[in-house]
């Protein structure tokens, strides 16, 4: 049992106002309603964070998964990485212009790049042990171990501003409890393009290979990983990501609820069976959609009427 979390923004960031001095505040909206979701998964918290996208390349770097590291080897160890890392973006031919240590074991770095997002990417995660987590020029992927709270305050969350967002919260299963088998999952190699996910793929196999037959590598061996590749490769086929959406109910099979998000939409699927939960507010100003509807009140504190998607469903909101 996991739970998952969208919102967007219609307008993008609103001018600040009394309640919103900085704007509207995404991460700390998307961190109370993750939080309230506590219960259907504490072991880790993720985000998909959008801003209005930038000219430069925006590269959320692992370089270790947080509970392995603490002690002075391991500092040695991560400063090396941080300095491989750097030399490996320039020998990929980015310009590297800005790093931002967001901890020990992560790195947000800002670059000036108009290569193929795969070269860089494989140039980066060359480095023994390390992982790009997202790329774009408006994504930001931030996901750790422990609950919403922490996960934010840890990553300075409840400053960032932004226009939409997607969220998880995980209870393991069938994989390890570390940061790779965190949701969400970026869609390697493809800009701007993540999914979270609640349910299980029965044909998880087949796509896995299918995709990696066509060059695609994967971090985790979780099946939402999977359904992120699948959309961004329908995308980049010529589909747009609505009929992408549509043709992974006819494609993937099991029983599944997911969220995605591009780098100017956010919408949801249901499988034929709806067994998943998933309910919905749209308003004028806002969506808010999440695996109980407790989330979506973490937000919105007036009176508000919400639904329940059909199954077989398909929605997509724009920004």
């Amino acid at each position: 049992m996991c739970g998952i979390a969208g919102i967007i923004y219609r307008d993008g960031p609103h001018a600040p106002t009394s309640d919103h001095p900085g704007g509207q505040r995404l991460g700390a909206d998307m961190t109370r309603m993750l939080q309230s979701m506590k219960h259907r998964g504490p072991d880790s918290t993720g985000y998909a964070l959008y801003r209005r996208p930038a000219d430069e390349l925006i590269m959320r770097i692992k370089l270790a998964d947080g509970a392995s590291v603490g002690d002075i080897e391991w500092d040695d160890r991560l400063r090396r990485r941080r300095e491989e890392v750097k030399a490996r973006i320039g020998a990929a031919g980015a310009r590297l212009a800005a790093v931002d240590e967001i901890n020990d074991y992560t790195i947000a770095a800002t670059l000036d790049y108009d290569g193929e997002i795969k070269h860089l990417a494989d140039y980066v995660e060359s480095v023994p042990g390390t992982e790009v987590l997202s790329a774009g020029s408006a994504l930001e992927i931030v996901k750790d171990l422990g609950d919403a709270e922490s996960v934010g305050r840890a990553y300075k969350l409840d400053g960032y501003v932004g226009t939409h967002a997607i969220g998880h919260v995980r209870m393991a299963t069938e994989s390890d409890v570390d940061i790779s088998n965190a949701h969400p999952y970026w869609a390697y190699p493809f800009s701007d393009v993540a999914v979270v996910h609640n349910g299980q793929l029965t044909n998880y196999h087949q796509w896995r290979r299918r995709l990696e037959r066509l060059g695609h590598r994967f971090a985790s061996d979780c099946d939402s990983e999977v359904i992120a590749v699948y959309l961004a490769q329908r995308m980049q086929d010529g589909a747009t990501l609505e009929e992408a959406m549509r043709m992974s109910l006819e494609d993937l099979d099991g029983v599944f609820t997911y969220i995605c998000v591009s780098d100017d939409a956010l919408g949801m699927a249901k499988d034929e069976l709806a067994a998943k939960p998933l309910v919905l507010y749209e308003g004028d100003d806002m969506v808010v959609l999440a695996s109980e509807e407790i989330a979506i009140r973490a937000v919105i504190d007036r009176e508000i009427e919400t639904y329940d998607p059909y199954e077989s469903e398909v929605m997509v909101w724009t920004r």
